[in-house]
């Protein structure tokens, strides 16, 4: 970073201070307030009204997402900053005075603090956009809806057109198991693919003293669920890191009746880009190889999902960048299972997905998807930073 750069980062970070206040009030209107997917309306909403009293004129997209570009119109560099605003169908239970007011809705991942972030972000930036201009900078916001369901908001966006211009994206992504002040990163993959599966058997019941007479699903059903992942297994390289694993097996209501039909439903995740890209037809083939002995029929719905979100060198430099141009310890971080689809945002230019703490130092550890999460609300103007840092750190090769 210039010497010129680093001055307009110290710069922003003194504006995000001083709007720190009502960053954490918004923090918790949106926490009290949760919408799920696609139903983001209020919180857009409320973005939207704080951007346009600072003078910026964001757009809608997909309906419940706003996009803004801040900066120049012809920048040398355009870097895409991006929240997602959803929550999720999970009971808080908390008991913060700034609980969810939404029966059996929360933000139990964190999103109201992703999105309060990026509005501080962008409105430091926005107090110094002559600055960026003089620079030949630009920040194009992104406030995502429906990161949490598949398909989701990430592919529909760049299919939208989001990156057109962009020479590099960031986000930032709440971890419990991080102190706040730390930022996780690494080069290569941060997360896994996260994929939909469900089978659907279908076969000639009967009753349980005859299952010679009968197409014994339940028992095809259990082949399935145990045999599938084994063969995966062995059919795929080990540092693949392929794993199937089921949640849910419907077949039946009586002890004594074989049923005609039922189901296993589940998640694969990947955390090789390549081996997600071309799993889909060995998925297939492996299912149909061990139901055959059954004489059952098999329909596999492979729900693609999202890829893992691959950080970029160039990227997590960046991204380095930002944190210690914000005071703060990057921190090194593991892949994780889990799926973002920030990943499909990555697919198309340089960037990386940063990891926020928002542990207490010396508190509990959470864990995210929990109704019971509780995030230090330091973590708020610390993405603020970060993520206005990343507008102007050098990301672009030359």
């Amino acid at each position: 970073m210039t010497t010129h750069a680093t001055t307009l980062a110290a710069d922003l970070g003194s504006v995000v201070e001083a709007h720190l206040p009502e960053l954490l009030a918004l923090r918790r209107d949106l926490h009290a307030h949760p919408e799920t997917a696609w139903a983001e309306t209020r919180t857009a909403a409320l973005v939207a009204e704080r951007l346009r009293a600072a003078g910026a004129d964001p757009r809608p997209i997909l309906t419940t997402g706003l996009v803004l570009d801040i900066g120049a119109e012809r920048p040398a560099q355009r870097v895409l900053l991006r929240a997602d605003m959803d929550a999720l169908p999970v009971r808080e239970r908390t008991g913060l005075d700034w609980q969810s007011t939404v029966p059996g809705v929360s933000h139990a991942c964190g999103h109201d603090v992703h999105t309060a972030g990026l509005l501080g972000a962008g409105l430091a930036l926005l107090e110094h956009e002559d600055a960026l201009r003089a620079a030949g900078l630009a920040a194009r916001l992104v406030f995502q809806p429906a990161e949490e369901v598949q398909p989701g908001g990430g592919e529909a966006l760049v299919d939208e057109g989001v990156l057109e211009g962009v020479h590099a994206a960031y986000a930032l992504h709440c971890d419990p198991g991080l102190d706040v002040g730390q930022v996780g990163m690494r080069e290569g993959p941060i997360t896994a693919a996260s994929d939909g599966v469900r089978v659907t058997l279908r076969g000639r019941g009967g009753h349980t003293s005859r299952p010679h007479l009968t197409e014994d699903l339940v028992f095809a059903l259990a082949k399935v669920a145990t045999e599938v992942p084994a063969a995966l297994s062995r059919r795929l390289d080990p540092r693949a890191g392929a794993a199937l694993v089921w949640g849910q097996i419907e077949a039946g209501k009586a002890a004594n009746v074989i049923p005609s039909s039922g189901t296993l439903v589940g998640t694969l995740r990947i955390l090789d880009a390549s081996v997600w890209d071309q799993i889909g037809p060995l998925l297939t083939e492996i299912v149909e190889a061990v139901v055959a002995p059954y004489a059952v029929t098999a329909r596999l719905e492979h729900i693609r999902g999202v890829p893992p979100v691959v950080c970029s060198p160039v990227g997590v430099s960046g991204l380095r960048t930002a944190v210690l141009s914000a005071g703060l310890l990057p921190a090194p971080t593991p892949q994780s299972m889990g799926g973002e689809d920030f990943a499909f945002y990555l697919r198309g230019v340089e960037g990386a997905m940063g990891r926020l703490g928002t542990r207490t130092p010396g508190g509990r550890t959470y864990d995210l998807h929990q109704g019971d999460l509780v995030i230090d609300e330091a973590a708020v103007g610390i993405a603020a930073r970060v993520l206005a840092g990343a507008a102007v750190a050098k990301v672009t090769a030359g």
